[in-house]
């Protein structure tokens, strides 16, 4: 009988481990959940910025139509980094990062004697064209993800260079 006793109570010490530990396997195990402190939108006349503080974390999604990701502020960079700017001459590159293209926009200027060189970081030239007009779409859909360079040339005098973001 005492024998008995002892066995019973080597299982019941097993159920009484076990058991929690299958509950938390059958459960929804969420390593960090937390909330935005606080955030919002600057605006100032240099454009607008988004932030939020204390957000740790972020969701990315994918869809036959592109990529999300929620979540954490994600960096919107547009970055000239050397040229000559005429008077008068506005240059953007839009949107950036991009998946497909990007469009070069020229404004207050006659495009007929401009042109782009896309390059990798290499300085490897991918391709070099006329500008097309005023906007200009530059496909990268065949493009690896990586960061790109965009010098845009008047009469062969560059005006500027673009830093890019290729992602998927």
């Amino acid at each position: 009988m005492e024998e008995f006793k002892i066995k019973k109570s080597k299982h019941i010490r097993k159920i009484i481990i076990t058991c929690p530990l299958i509950l938390i396997g059958f459960g929804a195990l969420v390593a960090q959940q937390n909330s935005v402190a606080s955030g919002g939108d600057a605006i100032g006349t240099g454009g607008v910025i988004s932030y939020s503080i204390g957000q740790i974390d972020y969701i990315t999604s994918k869809g036959s139509l592109g990529t999300i990701t929620e979540g954490l502020q994600q960096p919107y960079e547009i970055l000239t980094l050397s040229g000559f700017e005429e008077t008068g001459i506005s240059l953007s590159v839009y949107p950036n990062p991009t998946t497909d293209f990007v469009v070069l926009s020229v404004l207050n200027s006659n495009t007929q004697n401009m042109t782009y060189t896309l390059y990798d970081l290499l300085g490897k030239i991918i391709e070099n064209k006329k500008l097309s007009g005023s906007l200009t779409s530059i496909s990268m859909i065949n493009l690896a993800n990586d960061i790109y360079f965009i010098k845009v040339l008047n009469n062969d005098i560059e005006l500027k260079v673009f830093k890019i973001i290729k992602n998927k």
